[in-house]
């Protein structure tokens, strides 16, 4: 643990901790107690950068969805033909759901979250429109809710699947989404 009156590295260690914790023991296990156990920070740190649980969560889970548009920026972001658009939705599904089950849990819980509260209903509601402005760089705005309705769609069927669906399959879902058909 950091000593002395400052730690600039603190409040993102109690974010991380707060993510990694979610993850391994859902949100209904969140306590300041072991969050701050968890960073390594003393008790009092929590209620100093941060005015109490609900804003420890939506920082927390506002820093994840940051994190999965950032996923979407750097596969969309490299696509400059629509056949490059389709191939980076088709790398998307399958980078989401082959990826840790941190991130698929991280999700759930914050859906669950918003499901429930209008707050993170609005959390959620952001990061689906910026998912859905980077899929409009190459897909008209339908197409692109129907497309990012998919990635999230068949990457948790991916995930959850013991016999997920091959890239051939999820290639010609995104084919046929975005044909015109």
């Amino acid at each position: 643990m950091a000593t002395g009156r400052t730690d600039p590295q603190r409040r993102e260690r109690i974010l991380a901790a707060t993510l990694d914790h979610i993850a391994e023991e859902g949100v209904a296990g969140v306590s300041h107690r072991k969050i701050a156990t968890r960073a390594d920070v003393p008790l009092g740190s929590m209620t100093y950068h941060f005015d109490g649980m609900d804003d420890l969560l939506m920082e927390a889970f506002t820093r994840f969805a940051d994190q999965f548009v950032a996923v979407f920026e750097q596969y969309l972001g490299r696509a400059g033909t629509l056949e490059e658009a389709r191939e980076a939705v088709v790398d998307l599904i399958h980078v989401l759901s082959e990826g840790p089950r941190r991130e698929l849990v991280l999700t759930q819980e914050l859906y669950t979250l918003a499901a429930r509260r209008d707050e993170y209903r609005e959390l959620t509601h952001a990061w689906m429109n910026r998912s859905r402005r980077l899929l409009e760089q190459h897909f008209d705005p339908d197409t692109a809710r129907q497309l990012d309705a998919l990635i999230e769609g068949v990457a948790l069927h991916r995930s959850l699947d013991t016999e997920p669906q091959g890239r051939e399959l999820t290639k010609l879902a995104v084919l046929r989404m975005t044909s015109g058909v």
